[in-house]
């Protein structure tokens, strides 16, 4: 194995949550009364903590969101989550092959913990991620694409920041990882590759990155 740690991506990398929770956002903002299709969502949102929609509806409407948005957005993602979500496929083969080679690997998310542990816990994932490696973005002051993050992540796992890899399948994430002088393999699974500028490396399926980490 050429890295010390994997840090995985949650949101589109460990569970295939990205089109619900996007269209879940646009059907919100549409209805309080920001018209976002669910292209603009993924364009402008995945990838990233919720202050970032707070701040752009601000910044181009000049209107607040309700004090109670994030609660009502995740109470409807939830419940969606326990409806239809399932883990990204292949992700359980990557898991095993990293435990049984001694490998350390974490998830590094811009979701909160909350959202990380009900998505883990639908999927299944939850085997594979014990407390000590779940890092959010309410751990640190900046989100994604502030390195914040991932650095937070590696420190607390032990590794220095050039011997991470982090597994993404965003714009803003792969700008976190880059910023944080980490090598970033990107997930085009629902990313076009040519808006995941500066990876290490780019893979399609994720029963690749196995092979790709060796």
């Amino acid at each position: 194995m050429r890295y010390d740690l994997v840090i995985f991506d949650n949101d589109g990398v460990l569970v295939d949550s990205e089109p619900i929770s996007n269209r879940l956002l646009a059907a919100y903002l549409t209805e309080l009364g920001h018209p976002t299709s669910y292209e603009d969502s993924i364009r402008d949102y995945m990838g990233s903590a919720m202050h970032r929609v707070h701040e752009l509806v601000l910044d181009r409407t000049g209107k607040r969101l309700p004090d109670d948005f994030d609660d009502v957005f995740h109470a409807r993602v939830f419940a969606a989550f326990e409806r239809e979500l399932k883990p990204v496929a292949g992700v359980g083969d990557v898991l095993e092959k990293l435990t049984v080679d001694g490998t350390p690997y974490c998830v590094a998310s811009s979701g909160s913990h909350e959202r990380i542990r009900v998505g883990h816990r639908t999927t299944g994932l939850d085997r594979w991620f014990d407390e000590s490696r779940i890092f959010s973005s309410q751990d640190v002051g900046r989100g994604k694409p502030a390195p914040d993050l991932f650095l937070y992540a590696a420190e607390r796992m032990g590794v220095a920041p050039e011997r991470c890899v982090v597994v993404e399948d965003s714009p803003l994430g792969v700008r976190a990882a880059l910023a944080a002088g980490m090598d970033v393999y990107g997930f085009t699974a629902m990313t076009p590759a040519g808006r995941l500028t500066g990876t290490t490396q780019l893979f399609a399926a994720m029963g690749e990155l196995a092979d790709l980490l060796v």
